[in-house]
C-alpha cells in the first residue's frame, strides 16, 4: 500500500486464504463444548451463477476429484440454485466426517479459483445442529478471509437468533478468524447444507 492509499483511506482487499477452512474441525470441538452444537455433515460453496462450457468442465473436474473418495455414498457434490439466483455446490457427509467435508469444500473452492472462477466465489459454510434441533452455520467469506455464525430461527418468516450468533462468536474467537464487522454477517436463508 502506498502513501497516497494511506492518506485517502484506501485499503487493499484481504487475499482469500482457503487454508483457514482447515480450522473448522478444531473449532467444532470448541463449539460443542460451549454450545452443544455438532456437525451435520453438510456443507456448501456459494458463488454467483456461472453458465457455459468452462464451468461445466470445472464441475466435472470437482466431481471426478471427489468421486475418488470410496467412502462416500451418492454423488460427491451436487449443484443447486437458490431462490435468490445464487448457485451452490453442496457436499454431504456423515456427521462424524467434518474433516472430509472441509476437504471437499477446500477442493471445490480451489478448483473454481484455479479455473478462473475466483471472482464469483462468495462463501462456504458447514452446518451444525444441537440437541434441541437448532440450526447453525459457520460461514467463511471468501473475499474477506473470515468466518461468522449464522443461526436461523425455526418457524415462519426469516428471523435470526442474534444472541446465539454472538455466543458462538465469543466461543470461537480463538479458533477462527471471526468477521468483526457484524454488517457483513449476511443471512444465507435457505442455504443448502444448513
Amino acid at each position: 500500500m502506498g502513501l497516497l492509499d494511506i492518506i485517502l483511506g484506501r485499503t487493499r482487499p484481504v487475499a482469500p486464504d482457503l487454508d483457514r477452512l482447515f480450522a473448522l474441525p478444531s473449532a467444532a470441538v470448541s463449539l460443542e463444548a460451549a454450545a452443544s452444537f455438532t456437525p451435520t455433515g453438510q456443507g456448501a460453496v456459494c458463488f454467483a451463477t456461472v453458465e457455459g462450457a468452462a464451468f461445466e468442465q470445472t464441475h466435472r473436474e470437482v466431481q471426478a476429484l471427489l468421486d475418488a473418495d470410496a467412502d462416500r455414498d451418492g454423488p460427491p457434490v451436487g449443484l443447486r440454485r437458490d431462490e435468490y439466483g445464487y448457485s451452490w455446490l453442496v457436499s454431504e457427509r456423515g456427521p462424524g466426517e467434518l474433516p472430509q467435508l472441509v476437504n471437499d469444500l477446500h477442493a471445490v473452492n480451489s478448483a473454481m479459483e484455479v479455473n478462473g472462477f475466483g471472482p464469483q466465489l462468495l462463501c462456504s459454510l458447514a452446518g451444525f445442529r444441537d440437541d434441541r434441533d437448532r440450526r447453525l452455520a459457520l460461514v467463511y467469506l471468501y473475499k474477506r478471509g473470515t468466518f461468522y455464525p449464522f443461526a436461523p430461527l425455526p418457524g415462519p418468516g426469516q428471523r435470526r437468533d442474534g444472541a446465539l450468533e454472538l455466543q458462538v462468536k465469543a466461543a470461537l474467537g480463538d479458533d477462527l478468524r471471526i468477521e468483526e464487522d457484524l454488517g457483513r454477517w449476511f443471512p444465507v436463508w435457505g442455504a443448502p447444507g444448513l
